[in-house]
Formats: structure tokens, sequence, C-alpha cells
């Protein structure tokens, strides 16, 4: 019988090691390769006319998922939280005209693939004709940028650093196209960015901006892998390899206008971090491809029309927000103000201090809290679907605070002798609240509720810190992409109409109540 039990367990085992075997070859064919990038970079990165993420790198990674049977995600992400996205495994590279100088130590990185320039734009009329000239002015920068680690980093030059403390002012924005913003309006004289966007920006905008002939610095793109992921990272070089010998790197490149700033080469035998370059064939060479239209692709213009198609589907991800947020957060306000009316100091301080919390720390803060936590907790990995209940969890925990002490107010603001006298009439005091408080503490408190409602439609924008994306995040990736400001106005529009509605429904419900004087 024993002999019998173990012989049952080897076989166990076997078919256990054998199914993970199996598993794991099955993984291998059919991963998942999600592309992380910031969707307002052109030419690396954007949303284009048909709302379709494109871009070079986009395209070098799709042809290297359809060669490798993978499945190829796009996924658009907050640059500010790019390494929580690689830590959590929500993306599986950072791969968006990345610098690689300055953080060769805190990703594993593929080969350099492209040489880039900080330049500085400036307006055509400015004046500014070398750096020397911008003594005094104000240059702007996006935040987390090689241009800003060229000028502030611990590895900045000693010209780089003079010409910084010679500024008035160093400002840093979110993106490029709020830099350009910037620039357009006067507020600053010049933009410190990649050349490669620079040239986008510069051929989208007829003559308004120039380049100045210096440069700030020079550095490499290269594809950052979460620190240690050499088995995907080796994956991944050696098919841009392939690519790189029969030409189909060389076509990508041309398509996009960036021939002459690819580097993509198999002298590069170590990875910056000491490991050994694989190659498939030691005779690989860059082969150039058949031709094709030259020059970058240019932004079109997008009219009224098309812009608000464009912006139908944010619109949609805005109003599930906002509904759902008002769905959760409003019975949990009315659960917390009751709690926070307890006869229990325990339980009223509790509420308080959750209270205080929720209002005295930014909603965008608790977004990343809550989307977060999982992994850095409690060491679990979240789909990609939990960004959006992450959004609604994150509003709802917000919002709930703020309509618990509006609720508090109107329900405090009743003459206790109304409790009394109804106690004294033989009501209970769950029959006293719901028939005879709560009615008129709805009609008090609809102002500041109104107020809450039309501030969530415009506070829905804050979920772009998630990378979740609505119609505000949807709006600045189209103005990105057609250098224009003009889907800005058309999403400030839909906002406007959006929060009529609102406060139109709002008030004919405080006219309904008008009976409870």
């Amino acid at each position: 019988m024993k002999f019998l039990k173990k012989k049952l367990l080897i076989v166990a085992v076997f078919i256990l090691i054998a199914a993970g075997i199996n598993g794991n070859i099955c993984e291998a064919k059919g991963r998942t390769f999600v592309v992380g990038f910031d969707a307002e970079f052109p030419p690396y990165g954007y949303l284009d006319e048909n709302g379709e993420y494109v871009g070079f790198d986009l395209s070098l990674a799709e042809e290297v998922c359809k060669r490798r049977g993978w499945e190829f995600v796009k996924r658009p992400i907050a640059w500010d939280s790019k390494d929580s996205e690689l830590e959590t495994g929500a993306i599986s590279c950072i791969w968006n005209g990345f610098t690689m100088n300055g953080r060769e130590t805190e990703y594993t990185w593929s080969t350099p693939y492209v040489d880039n320039s900080q330049v500085v734009v400036v307006r055509t009329d400015s004046g500014i004709e070398s750096l020397s000239d911008l003594a005094g002015k104000i240059l702007v920068v996006q935040s987390d940028s090689a241009a800003l680690a060229a000028l502030e980093g611990d590895d900045a030059t000693d010209e780089n650093k003079a010409l910084a403390k010679s500024l008035k002012n160093l400002q840093q924005v979110a993106d490029y196209n709020s830099a350009f913003m910037n620039l357009e309006s006067g507020m600053v004289d010049a933009i410190a960015m990649d050349i490669g966007v620079a040239s986008y920006q510069l051929e989208s905008r007829n003559g308004e901006f120039k380049l100045l002939d210096q440069h700030i610095s020079s550095e490499q793109y290269g594809i950052g892998f979460k620190l240690g992921d050499t088995e995907l990272r080796d994956q991944v070089q050696v098919t841009l390899f392939e690519m790189l010998s029969d030409g189909t790197f060389a076509k990508i490149a041309k398509e996009w206008g960036l021939t002459d700033s690819v580097c993509l080469s198999t002298e590069d035998t170590q990875y910056i971090d000491g490991g050994a370059v694989p190659v498939t064939d030691a005779d690989i060479a860059n082969v150039q491809s058949e031709s094709v239209s030259d020059g970058t692709p240019k932004a079109v213009k997008l009219d009224f029309v098309g812009v608000m198609k464009q912006l139908i589907s944010g619109l949609g991800s805005t109003f599930l927000i906002f509904v759902l947020t008002l769905l959760f957060s409003m019975p949990l306000g009315l659960l917390l103000a009751a709690v926070r009316m307890s006869k229990l100091k325990v339980l009223q301080w509790i509420a308080k201090i959750y209270i205080s919390i929720m209002r005295g720390t930014p909603l965008m803060l608790q977004l990343l809290v809550v989307f977060f936590s999982p992994y850095y907790l409690f060491n679990v990995q979240t789909s990609y679907s939990y960004r959006f209940y992450a959004v609604i969890i994150g509003f709802s925990l917000n919002y709930a605070a703020y309509f618990a002490e509006i609720y508090r107010s109107g329900i405090q603001s009743i003459p206790i002798g109304q409790w009394e006298a109804a106690r004294v009439m033989g009501y209970s005091r769950k029959t006293t609240f719901f028939r005879i408080i709560f009615p008129q503490m709805v009609k008090r408190i609809m102002p500041p509720v109104t107020n809450e409602v039309i501030t969530l439609v415009k506070d829905t924008s804050l979920a772009f810190a998630l990378a979740y994306t609505e119609m505000f995040t949807l709006a600045k990736q189209i103005a990105a992409s057609q250098a224009s400001l003009f889907p800005l106005f058309v999403a400030g529009l839909f906002y406007y109409i959006f929060n009529f509605i609102v406060a139109f429904i709002m008030d004919n419900i405080e006219k309904k109540l008008d009976y409870y004087r």
C-alpha cells in the first residue's frame, strides 16, 4: 500500500512538472507584450486622426510582436508613474523615446537605437539666436525629462549648470503640448526638448517657431525593462537585429522621418549593464530597404466634427466615472455621516480622521494609493481592468467624505424639537429620521450637493493619473498629435454642456422640493 502511494505521488509530481513546463511553453509562445508609452510624444507615440495610437516606437514594437507571435498591447501611461507601472508588472517595458543617459542603473536596457539631442525651441520673432541669449529668460522643460537632467542633473555639464543658473526661471510642465501652449502665449521664452519631437512639432506649426543651432546635450534612446528582466530584453534585442538585417528597421525609420537619428548596430556587443548582447547571425549588417515615402508624417488639423467624433468615446468614460461615483459615494457619505454623529467617541474619531485625510490630501494622490497599494503592500499584481475599478474606488472614497459633512450639516440644521415631538408621538428613531428629518435635510443640502456634483464632472479628468483614458486625457492626446489647442477647447465645450445639464437637473429637483418650507 505504501509503495503504491509513493508510486502515485511520483506520477503526480511528474504530471505537475510536465504541466508546469507545458504551461511555461504556452506562456512563452502566447506572451502578452505590453508597451508603456506617453501618448503625447509624437512621432514616437501619439494618437492619430483615426483614434489609433501610432508612432515610430509603436511600429517597431508591433513588428517585434508579429515576428515572435506575441500579443501586442499598447498602453498609454502617465509618465510620472512609469516606474510604478513597470515595477508592478502592469507593463512589459517602457518603449517611448526613453533616454538611457542618467538612468543606466535603474532599468535593464536594450542597446541604443536612436541618437537624440536636446535642443531649444523659441518663437521666430523672439530675437533669441543662441544659448547665451537665454540669460534672464524663462525656459520650460517636461518633468522627469532628459532636458531637465541635462540642465540640473548630477551629470549635467558645467556649461549647462551655468546656463540653468543664468535663467530667470526653469519651469516644468507635464507634457510638450503644455510647453508649446506656454511658449505661444508668451508665458515663457523657450522650450528645451528632444530634437525628434521638436522637428515634428515645428513641421506642424507653420513657421511660428525655430530651433537654435546649439544643442544642450546628446543622448541615446533605449528600451527600458524591469531591472533584472534580461530574458525578455534579449528576445526583443535579437528580433530588432533581425529587423535590422532584412531592412525592416530602416524602412520603419524612414517612414517616420528618423533615418538620420537611428543608431541600432550589431557593433554594440555589450549592454549598458555589462551583459553580452546576443546575436543570431555574425554577418548581420545594415541592409537598406526599398524606397518609401520621405518626410515626417504631417499632423492633420481636425475640424470640429472630427474632434467631436474622437472625443465621444472619452465622453462615455467620463460619464461612467461620474455616474458610478455618485452611485457609491452618496450612500457611503450618509453612512459616514451617521458614524460621525455617533454617540460612541471612538467611532466619531475614526470618521473624523477619515474625513480629514480625504479632504486634506490630493485626490490624485489617493488614486495612486488605491491603484498601487495591492502590489506594494501585499505583492499582488493587478490586471489592467483594475485601473477602472481603482478610479471608481478612489473617487467614491474621496467624495463620500465631502458628502458626509454636507449631510451632517443638513441633519444638524433641523431643530431638535422635531426629534422630541416625534418621540412623544411614538415614532421610532428610524422612522423619525427617514419620514421627518431626511426629507427636510435633502431640501436644505441641495445647493452644496449641486456644487459637489458639478465639481465631480470636472474632477473626472484626474483619472489620467492612473492612465485611464477619459475625455480630457483624450483631448490632450489629440492636441499633442495635431499640434493644436482646438481639441482642448472642444473638450471644454463638452464639459460645459455636461455641467449645464447637471445643473438643470439639480435645479429642477430643488424646485420639486419647494413644498418643504
